[in-house]
């Protein structure tokens, strides 16, 4: 008969089974999700109870650069080392590479026509995929130099196209074409008629960016050494008044305090900024959520370093994640602010 000492022990034991997450997505799970994490109150209104944290598809090197299609209705995000773009379609699941050879890429959205546009490493530009199939360069240099290699970027009602160029895939050959960086590291405007103009280069290493929902303001990573999410006024459309910190959204590894923080980011319809997380691990990794405040208020917890984000589905309210070699999903009560 067994002792009480074993039978403790065994229970301690199926405890700790039990508590560990399975992410193939067939065991059932209690709601609401632990892993969605109120921080305070204002969440909760964010968070759909009876809705869990999926791992869509997992085998990618580093993704990156999730943008929602809505004509298309599918999902695409880069593959950056294995310089690859893929594709979701949610109508059965289906994952593919959509291009390969795709230069490294980082960043994609779409533009108001319906077009992907593309942040490339390794050629060091922004490129558009036309209907018919070819591809138009968008910008390459500026004042005769070549870019560091353009990261994220988003797309303005005007027609413009806002990127950012921390350099990142010159810096090492596993994702791009190790090189010499030209420019100093700063965020871009592309306007219609192909002028390319500097709006800002206040940021150590501008990554992620997007506007806010009236386009008034924007939002931008900064990854270099302040960790800071910055926030800038959007004047006339085409220019940025001098930033100010948003927020700092930085952790602390066991060896080098201070590594871990942001990188892409998008807002909801009510403003509040959802921003990944990672480079730090367990209670860290995952999605951050900032009330317009720049307030902390909800942590999506994920087992990967977390790279970026977008809002997606007919109703934008289901929020796609890259996560290292994964690709999540998780449906929200909110809506993103914009298409993709």
């Amino acid at each position: 008969m067994p002792s009480r000492r074993s039978f403790l022990a065994a229970f301690a034991s199926t405890t700790a089974a039990a508590a560990a997450r399975d992410w193939s997505g067939m065991n059932p799970e209690r709601y609401p999700d632990p892993d969605v994490i109120a921080l305070d109150p204002a969440f909760e209104k964010l968070i759909q109870g009876n809705a869990p944290i999926r791992r869509l598809h997992t085998g990618m090197l580093w993704a990156e650069g999730p943008a929602w299609n809505g004509t298309g209705n599918y999902l695409v995000w880069s593959d950056i080392p294995n310089n690859a773009q893929m594709r979701y379609l949610p109508e059965d699941g289906h994952v593919s590479v959509m291009r390969n050879q795709a230069n490294n890429s980082n960043g994609n959205t779409f533009d108001h026509q319906g077009r992907q546009i593309s942040f490339e490493h390794a050629t060091r530009r922004i490129v558009r995929y036309e209907r018919d199939g070819q591809v138009t360069v968008l910008a390459d240099t500026f004042d005769g130099k070549p870019f560091n290699a353009p990261n994220d970027g988003a797309v303005h009602p005007d027609g413009s196209v806002w990127f950012t160029d921390p350099g990142y895939g010159s810096m090492m050959d596993y994702e791009g074409n190790k090189g010499e960086l030209y420019l100093k590291e700063s965020v871009y405007r592309i306007d219609p008629s192909g002028k390319i103009e500097k709006v800002t280069d206040e940021l150590t290493k501008p990554n992620g960016l997007c506007f806010s929902p009236d386009y008034k303001k924007l939002y931008v990573v900064d990854t270099g050494a302040p960790k800071n999410i910055m926030v800038f006024d959007v004047i006339d459309g085409v220019k940025l008044s001098k930033g100010k910190v948003f927020a700092v959204n930085k952790g602390a590894l066991a060896d080098q305090k201070g590594k871990g923080g942001s990188d892409g980011i998008r807002c909801d319809v009510e403003g509040n900024l959802w921003a990944s997380a990672g480079w730090v691990g367990d209670g860290f990794d995952g999605v951050h959520v900032f009330n317009p405040e720049g307030k902390l208020i909800g942590h999506i917890k994920l087992p990967e370093t977390t790279s970026n984000l977008c809002f997606g589905g007919p109703k934008r309210n289901r929020l796609f994640i890259t996560a290292s070699q994964s690709l999540y999903y998780l449906y929200v009560n909110t809506r993103g602010a914009h298409f993709c």
